[in-house]
């Protein structure tokens, strides 16, 4: 359930839960119009309850927003505009409402993912890597224990068996001082599977490693830059403690985040999940035309896992990250590139 508020009546009730922990009210939506005659003192108490509240919040735009309303726009989880605001604060959509019930549907189908994420980006923008990493981490591992994961397993049905994969799933390549790492398990869609997320880390040391590689650009073979996780292998975790350090330190993260200086990531067709994640790390990353973005964890009742949380805020802001992560909307190339989540768009035939 959504709560409305009002400028008479504005509350930032606790999330209602029921017995067995479920918020029945997990999100509020804000009407910026409604406000645009109030006291700085009202606005300021609104934008404190909003920060100190357990709801998620989106303020809805209807005309250009004063500046003495941006403490709202700093403090919700994120603003929708039907107008093209320069404000990475905003998403620009063409109808509001429906846009609160896309989002309202999202949060409602798995609240407890959803509300994990809300908070999780309030904490990562502000935190170091390590620790922003290690907080991503423990979210994703308790998820990994709860019952919206366990409904999309159930849903999903039983895993298929692994392929034959024989070959290394990571290719590297050097020529003077620039290393190119490919991920090359393109029958898959280089979708991130344990074995190719090992073989991603220990590249990537390579790289980091040698100072005379001065250089890294990472790119994906076939259709896709990466589909996001292996599915198949979802659910295999069977000790939650034991996932949080893997997923800290068995993970490349925080390798590619030490890269970033040097890291240039080439994106083309699918980046799902960790895919637009793990590019997001990139101090330059380029997309193809008609490369596209989605993160469709929370949907699953997880939250991203592979650094996204991290990565995805510091290029486009969290409010735009939340948009993103909470409903899984599809974020075309011109998109990425409008809200800086690419560099660039350049034409590529991709690694062969």
């Amino acid at each position: 359930m959504t709560t409305s508020a009002a400028d008479a009546d504005l509350r930032f009730a606790d999330l209602s839960l029921d017995r067995d922990g479920r918020p029945h009210r997990p999100l509020t939506v804000v009407d910026l119009d409604g406000l645009r005659h109030s006291s700085p003192e009202h606005i300021a108490d609104i934008a404190g309850s909003i920060v100190t509240g357990a709801a998620l919040t989106v303020a809805v735009a209807g005309a250009p927003v004063p500046a003495r309303l941006h403490p709202i726009l700093e403090a919700a989880t994120v603003s929708v505009s039907e107008l093209p605001l320069r404000d990475r604060r905003v998403v620009t959509v063409t109808d509001c409402a429906a846009a609160v019930e896309i989002l309202a549907a999202a949060v409602d189908h798995a609240p407890r993912a959803a509300l994990a994420c809300g908070h999780l980006l309030r904490q990562t923008p502000a935190l170091p890597t390590l620790p922003a990493l290690a907080a991503e981490a423990a979210v994703y591992s308790m998820l990994l224990g709860g019952t919206e994961f366990r409904g999309w397993l159930e849903a999903r049905g039983s895993a298929r068996a692994p392929d034959d994969e024989s070959g290394e799933l990571v290719r590297i390549d050097r020529a003077g001082g620039e290393l190119a790492i490919v991920l090359d398990r393109p029958r898959r869609r280089n979708a991130l599977s344990a074995r190719l997320r090992e073989e991603l880390l220990a590249a990537a040391q390579v790289a980091e490693a040698d100072p005379s590689i001065t250089s890294v650009r990472l790119a994906g073979a076939g259709p896709a830059f990466c589909s996001g996780g292996d599915l198949d292998e979802f659910g295999c975790a069977t000790d939650p403690v034991a996932a949080y350090l893997v997923r800290l330190d068995r993970a490349p993260w925080r390798v590619l985040d030490r890269l970033s200086a040097r890291l240039r990531i080439d994106t083309h067709g699918a980046c799902v999940g960790a895919g637009a994640e793990i590019a997001a790390f990139g101090g330059i990353v380029t997309a193809a035309p008609g490369t596209w973005f989605r993160f469709p964890e929370v949907g699953m009742g997880l939250v991203p896992g592979a650094g996204g949380t991290v990565s995805v805020p510091r290029r486009i802001g969290r409010w735009r990250a939340a948009w993103a992560m909470l409903t899984g909307a599809t974020i075309d190339v011109d998109t990425a590139l409008r809200w800086g989540l690419v560099d660039r768009i350049e034409p590529t035939g991709g690694p062969s």
